[in-house]
C-alpha cells in the first residue's frame, strides 16, 4: 500500500468523506490572450524533499473551468481588475495623493514582477511584508489613508491589478537571510496537524493530491494564481480567506487574515511555487 493509500484511509478513518483517487493533474497548456504562456509544470524547488514537480491548480481543474482563463473577457475576475485601476488614479487620504502619483498613470511601467517576488522581506520595518501589507504601508504612509481591511473587495481587487502586470513571470520568493525564521515557522505551521479531523497543510496537498475528496479534486495548494476568483463563492479571495477556509475544514479555531501565522505560512507556501508562473487572477472551483 503505497503513501497517498495509506493517507486515504486515515483520512476517512477519522471523519472525513472518502478521498478518491483522481488521476492526478492534466496536461492541458494555459496560454492567456493567445499570447501569455503561463508555466504550470515544473521541477519542484531545491527545498522541497517530498515532491519532484510542481503543478499550478490550474491543471487540476475542469476543461470548463480551465476555459475561464484563457481569456480576459471570459474571466471573471478580470473585473475586479478593472475596479482597481479606477482606484489607482483616485486621490485619497491626507496628502492628496494617489497610486500614481507615485508609481506612475500605468501599473504596467511599475508593478512589472512585483507580485512574483512577494512577500519579501522589508528591511525597514524590519519584518517579512505580503503584497496586501505593502499596499497598506503606502495607503497610510504615503496617501495619509485609511488602510484597507485585509481581506476586503478593495484590497484584493487592487493585489489582482498588481498580479496582472506579472502574469508569466516565474514566482522567485526568497526564503534566505533574515526571511529564514519566518520561512521556518510557516514549515512548521505547513506540516502541523490541526482541528479535531487532526490534517496538516501536506496532508492533503503534498500526500493526497490528485485526490478527490468530497467533490473537490485536491491540488498541490499553490498560491501562484492569487487572488483567485471562486466560482462556489462567486467572488475574487486571497489567500489568506483560503487558509482560513482549509483550517476551519479541519475543524479548529483559524488564524485572522493578515495575522503573523498567515503571513508565515504565506512565504513557506510561495515558496513551495518558486518556478512557476504569476497566474492572477485565477478562475478556481
Amino acid at each position: 500500500m503505497n503513501i497517498r493509500t495509506v493517507t486515504a484511509v486515515s483520512i476517512a478513518l477519522i471523519g472525513l468523506a472518502p478521498i478518491a483517487w483522481a488521476g492526478g493533474p492534466d496536461d492541458d497548456e494555459l496560454v492567456i490572450n493567445g499570447d501569455i504562456e503561463i508555466v504550470t509544470e515544473t521541477d519542484a524547488p531545491a527545498h522541497l524533499e517530498e515532491l519532484d514537480t510542481i503543478y499550478s491548480g490550474w491543471r487540476f481543474r475542469t476543461d470548463e473551468t480551465q476555459a475561464l482563463q484563457l481569456d480576459d473577457f471570459d474571466n471573471p475576475g478580470m473585473i475586479f481588475v478593472d475596479q482597481a485601476m479606477d482606484s489607482w488614479g483616485t486621490v485619497e487620504g491626507t496628502e492628496g495623493k494617489s497610486c500614481a502619483a507615485c508609481h506612475g498613470d500605468d501599473p504596467a511601467e511599475s508593478m512589472t514582477g512585483v507580485r512574483a517576488v512577494y512577500p519579501k522581506w522589508n528591511e525597514d520595518a524590519g519584518e517579512v511584508r505580503t503584497l496586501a501589507m505593502q499596499i497598506n504601508d503606502c495607503r497610510q504612509n504615503q496617501m495619509g489613508a485609511e488602510p484597507y481591511g485585509y481581506t476586503s473587495a478593495d484590497m484584493t481587487a487592487m493585489e489582482a491589478l498588481i498580479s496582472v502586470q506579472s502574469r508569466g513571470m516565474p514566482v522567485n520568493v526568497a526564503i534566505d537571510g533574515p526571511a529564514a525564521d519566518t520561512w521556518e515557522q510557516g514549515k512548521e505551521m505547513y506540516y502541523t496537524r490541526y482541528g479535531q479531523l487532526e490534517l496538516s497543510c501536506a496532508n492533503c496537498h503534498e500526500q493526497n493530491y490528485g485526490n478527490y475528496i468530497r467533490a473537490d479534486h485536491l491540488s498541490q495548494g499553490q498560491i501562484n494564481a492569487f487572488p483567485t476568483y471562486r466560482l462556489k463563492q462567486a467572488k475574487l479571495i486571497q489567500q489568506h480567506n483560503r487558509f482560513q477556509g482549509c483550517i476551519r475544514d479541519t475543524r479548529a479555531e483559524t488564524f485572522k487574515p493578515g495575522s503573523p501565522e498567515f503571513v508565515a505560512l504565506e512565504l513557506y507556501v510561495a515558496s513551495r511555487g518558486n518556478g512557476l508562473s504569476v497566474e492572477g487572477p485565477s478562475v478556481r472551483n
